[in-house]
C-alpha cells in the first residue's frame, strides 16, 4: 500500500543516502525528501533516484527558487517540497513534470497554491495550525484538497490530524536527525507506519 507519509531527512550524507532510503522503503515508506540545506543534497537525490525511483518517489524540502527546482530534475528527483509558497517556485515544479507541495499557513496562502497547481498543501508549522486550524480551512478549500501536516504532526496525534481532514503528513526528527543509526531510523518507520495505520483504518 502506498501511505501518505513523506520522511523528511534534515542533515542527510550521500554515504547514509542509499541505506537509510532503503530501510524507509522496506518500512512501508515510499516518498522521500532530502531538504536542499543538507550536506551535498543533490548527490544523495541523485543516488538515491537513480537505485529507488522504481518504488519511491524521491525529492527535495526547502526549495525555495525556481532554479533549484531544476537542479532537482537533473539529479533525478520527481517531488519538490517548499517551506514557503512560492507560485515561481510551483510553476517550475509543474513546468518540469513533478509533484508541487507548498508549505502554507493560511487561506491565503492555500488558495495562491492552488491556483498556481500545487498536487497538496504542506501545511507548516502543523504545531501552530492544529486539527482545529486545519478543519476551519477545509470547510473553504475545494473537496479533495490534499493536505499534509508537517511539524507537530506524529504518531501521538495522527487520529486527531486525520479526522480534522488531513491527507497524510510530513515526518522530520521523529524519524531521522544526523547521527541516527540505520537500525534506529527502521524501528522509528516501523513505529510510524503501524502508528499511522491504526489511525487510517480507525478514521475509515
Amino acid at each position: 500500500m502506498s501511505r501518505n507519509l513523506i520522511a523528511i531527512l534534515r542533515g542527510l550524507t550521500p554515504d547514509e543516502a542509499l541505506p537509510v532510503t532503503e530501510c524507509l522503503i522496506k518500512a512501508g515508506i515510499t516518498r522521500i525528501e532530502v531538504p536542499l540545506n543538507s550536506p551535498d543534497p543533490l548527490k544523495s537525490i541523485g543516488a538515491m533516484a537513480g537505485k529507488f525511483s522504481d518504488v519511491a518517489e524521491i525529492g527535495a524540502g526547502t526549495v525555495l527558487e525556481p532554479a533549484q527546482v531544476r537542479d532537482v530534475k537533473a539529479a533525478g528527483g520527481t517531488l519538490i517540497v517548499s517551506p514557503d509558497c512560492n507560485p515561481e517556485v510551483i510553476a517550475a515544479t509543474k513546468a518540469e513534470g513533478m509533484s508541487s507541495f507548498p508549505g502554507v499557513m493560511t487561506p491565503s496562502e492555500c488558495f495562491t497554491a492552488l491556483r498556481g497547481g500545487a498536487d497538496g498543501l504542506k501545511f507548516f508549522p502543523a504545531s501552530l495550525i492544529g486539527p482545529d486550524g486545519l478543519k476551519a480551512m477545509l470547510a473553504v478549500l475545494p473537496k479533495g484538497t490534499v493536505t499534509y501536516a508537517v511539524g507537530g504532526a506524529g504518531p501521538d496525534n495522527f487520529s486527531n490530524w486525520i479526522r480534522a481532514g488531513a491527507t497524510g503528513f510530513g515526518i522530520g526528527t521523529a524519524l531521522f536527525k544526523p547521527g541516527f543509526t540505520v537500525a534506529e531510523i527502521r524501528q522509528r518507520a516501523e513505529k510510524i507506519v503501524a502508528a499511522y495505520d491504526a489511525a487510517v483504518s480507525t478514521e475509515e
